[in-house]
């Protein structure tokens, strides 16, 4: 089985710029701008992301995603890796460095979830970004590392959480672990049972062929 993996969630409040612009036709555009991600700075829960490895990961998602224009986030904190485009509320349109922070970029979309987040911006509330990705940690000198199997599944969910200095881990969720399987993550528990269901076929299978060749032998 591949190597497990679990779900790193990481939450940044500050900075985080609301941005309106009005169309000819009277409508809004809504979006947000700031601080989505950061590298090189051990954040509360002791963890730090190496520059280079969240470097590649940014260059991957802005290739595969935001060029394609289908990088998008969810409203909350969803419990998996892959996002639902159910709950959609916004596309991510930019992701840069900016010294050792990722500045990232997106429009709110007129989904439902998208409506949800344009009344809270028009009412005013408080809202911040939350990356999601998958990965192992390694610890070194106190400080959990991001090792170089991390996999970056969305640069920003939409949150409402209270921000720490910077950024603050919403943490692995404990008991959950995902594995890579036939290209798409699966949780490791469902992968084991399934190998496990799959192992109890093939031993049943051998021995019922085992038994129409012995059946067989006899009729010689």
């Amino acid at each position: 089985m591949s190597n497990k993996v679990k779900l790193i969630s990481e939450s940044t409040l500050q900075d985080v710029e609301y941005i309106t612009e009005e169309n000819k036709n009277g409508t809004k555009d809504y979006k947000i701008k700031g601080i989505f991600m950061q590298a090189d700075i051990k954040n509360k829960n002791g963890r730090v992301y190496p520059m280079e490895i969240l470097n590649k990961e940014v260059n991957r998602y802005n290739k595969e995603f935001i060029q394609e224009k289908r990088a998008y986030g969810e409203l909350g904190h969803p419990e998996g890796p892959t996002v639902n485009l159910e709950r959609a509320s916004h596309m991510i349109t930019a992701l840069y460095q900016d010294g050792k922070n990722f500045i990232g970029e997106a429009k709110i979309l007129a989904t439902p979830m998208g409506k949800i987040v344009k009344t809270l911006m028009d009412e005013g509330a408080k809202l911040g970004v939350s990356s999601r990705g998958m990965g192992s940690l390694e610890e070194k000198d106190g400080k959990n590392y991001v090792r170089d199997d991390f996999y970056l599944a969305t640069a920003a969910d939409i949150v409402s959480d209270p921000s720490a200095p910077s950024a603050f881990v919403e943490g692995i969720m404990e008991g959950r672990e995902w594995v890579w399987s036939h290209g798409a993550l699966m949780e490791a528990e469902l992968v084991e049972m399934k190998e496990r269901i799959n192992t109890k076929i093939r031993k049943k299978q051998a021995l019922e062929q085992n038994l129409e060749f012995a059946k067989f032998l006899k009729l010689l």
